[in-house]
């Protein structure tokens, strides 16, 4: 995973992991204490919430960035692949309407500035 900032419709929101390859893709937001304040997962069209505590905003993003669907993320349960979705961005509870993030939105990462750590 690699540490980046979360820009949502241009508007530096907050750092997120991206989760980028196999492994750390299916590790997601399992056994993490405190919950980072962002997780994006890509490639992906669909989130699973098996072996998880708290409940989690997922957004479904197409190629673009773009959202083009949210939802609440129950422990145990799973999402349903959405049509044209390629990333998941997976946050906790109440982070989507403090950063203004709703279907339409645009989102993108950019690199953590040197020395910034992991989110």
């Amino acid at each position: 995973m690699r540490a980046a900032r979360l820009l949502v419709d241009g508007h530096d929101t907050a750092p997120v992991l991206v989760a980028d390859t196999p492994v750390s893709r299916l590790r997601g937001m399992l056994g993490r204490a405190p919950l980072p304040p962002a997780l994006l997962l890509r490639p992906a069209n669909s989130v699973h919430g098996v072996g998880m505590r708290e409940s989690l905003e997922v957004a479904v993003l197409d190629a673009s960035g773009g959202v083009v669907s949210t939802t609440v993320l129950r422990p145990g349960r799973m999402t349903r692949p959405v049509r044209g979705g390629s990333q998941v961005l997976e946050a906790p509870l109440g982070s989507f309407t403090r950063w203004g993030l709703r279907v339409g939105s645009h989102i993108e990462t950019v690199n953590a500035p040197p020395g910034g750590g992991r989110p």
